[in-house]
């Protein structure tokens, strides 16, 4: 991204994409094309591979694919869906949501009118997910909320069943200002009316903040709690990512050039990608996960999620984080309920910047820094983070209460 380091915004995720891209360009003998900038990459690269190598020692190459594809066909997560919808943002791009709405014995009582009143809309709970991810990575917290509270989940554009970007298509890049209007075009056809509960995840926690700068009038009127995880208000070119000296300065230096590079030769860069298979994976559970024991199930659930996003897409993304600076939007989340939530081991959006946003929010914000966790802290540590969000759902003073929300949680997986 520009001249700063690498942007991490769904999991280094965005670089790990990257990262292992650039790897397989060179599995496919692509880096005369990605030129001496893939060179950088091993930089990044060293540490996951290390981990790679000590794997290979016991476990052979067939085993491992035999594995990846029985988890594939077994594995539960992002297998819950709801009720289908489709809206266009501001310059054409067709965005895709889904809509979990309140279960009978819910929305039963609600029907009676009381002096011939309109029933009041109920209270939704709208996640936004993160870069190189879909709306199927909030899995834990949705199947938590399922049928206690009515919940949104969309895709951002580009990503999961959304379109590609129309304007991006014109050759404009992508910001985060276009993604918290694409937001507002969300909110205004799942959630015309009654109270909404913001939910984001890295990038998309910078999108909330975003449709906070853009329209801070449905923030006031609408808006009644907002939950920031593993998300950043800003500086992210201060990120090092765990890497030494020199892998952050080589990472500042050649990244850029080398998602541009790779972002022009799609077919090449999949092939390898599939070529590199074992450092994509590896490459994924360092930035994603902090626990030694995470479910391999699991990691594989995110390791599918970003190896579906496109190459291309990860270049076209990628410069939009070095203007992220939405310091000032948070202003607009104050008096409202604010949980910030993050993995107490990220590497890509430090529970640094999760401080940094409490701090603007000294007498709204809730500050919970998650014990060994790492970006994805929603599917690894997904009953810690269900908890407070529905600790949030009840500051909020939500029909959904505390204990009806940890009844259904046996439906998680």
């Amino acid at each position: 991204m520009g001249e700063s380091t690498a942007r991490g915004a769904g999991g280094a995720v965005g670089a790990g994409n990257a990262v292992a891209a650039a790897a397989g360009a060179a599995a496919a003998g692509g880096w005369r094309r990605a030129g001496v900038a893939g060179a950088a990459i091993g930089v990044v690269a060293a540490g996951a591979a290390a981990g790679v190598a000590i794997e290979r020692l016991t476990v052979g190459r067939g085993i491992r694919r035999k594995a990846r594809l029985a988890l594939d066909a077994t594995g539960p997560y992002g297998t819950l869906r709801g009720t289908p919808g489709y809206t266009v943002s501001d310059d054409g791009t067709e965005l895709y949501y889904e809509v979990d709405d309140l279960g009978p014995e819910e929305e039963g009582p609600r029907r009676r009118r009381l002096f011939g009143r309109r029933r009041p809309a109920p209270m939704t709970v709208v996640f936004c997910h993160g870069y190189c991810l879909n709306q199927d990575s909030w899995h834990f917290q949705r199947a938590a909320l399922r049928g206690v509270v009515r919940t949104v989940h969309w895709d951002q554009r580009s990503h999961g069943r959304s379109a590609r970007g129309l304007a991006q298509g014109d050759g404009l890049p992508v910001s985060i200002d276009q993604l918290g209007r694409d937001l507002k075009a969300v909110l205004d056809a799942a959630v015309p009316e009654g109270p909404v509960v913001l939910v984001g995840h890295s990038m998309g926690g910078m999108t909330v903040m975003a449709l906070a700068d853009h329209d801070p009038r449905f923030i006031r009127e609408r808006v009644a709690g907002v939950a920031l995880v593993g998300t950043s208000a800003g500086k992210l070119g201060e990120v090092n990512y765990g890497l030494p000296v020199a892998g952050v300065n080589a990472v500042r230096r050649f990244l850029p050039g080398v998602l541009k590079a790779l972002g022009s030769q799609v077919e090449l860069v999949e092939r390898g990608r599939r070529a590199t298979a074992d450092l994509f994976a590896g490459l994924v559970k360092r930035y994603s996960f902090s626990s030694r024991d995470v479910d391999p199930a699991i990691a594989r659930f995110a390791e599918r999620m970003i190896e579906s996003t496109p190459i291309d897409v990860v270049a076209e993304f990628y410069p939009a984080f070095q203007e992220h600076d939405k310091a000032d939007a948070l202003a607009h989340f104050r008096g409202l309920p604010v949980l910030v939530l993050a993995g107490d081991k990220d590497l890509v959006t430090p529970s640094s910047h999760s401080e940094a946003i409490a701090d603007l929010l000294p007498s709204a914000a809730e500050l919970v820094l998650v014990p060994d966790a790492g970006h994805l802290v929603m599917l690894e540590h997904p009953e810690t983070v269900t908890n407070r969000l529905t600790e949030l759902l009840a500051r909020t003073g939500a029909a959904t209460s505390v204990t009806a929300v940890r009844a259904t949680r046996s439906a998680q997986g």
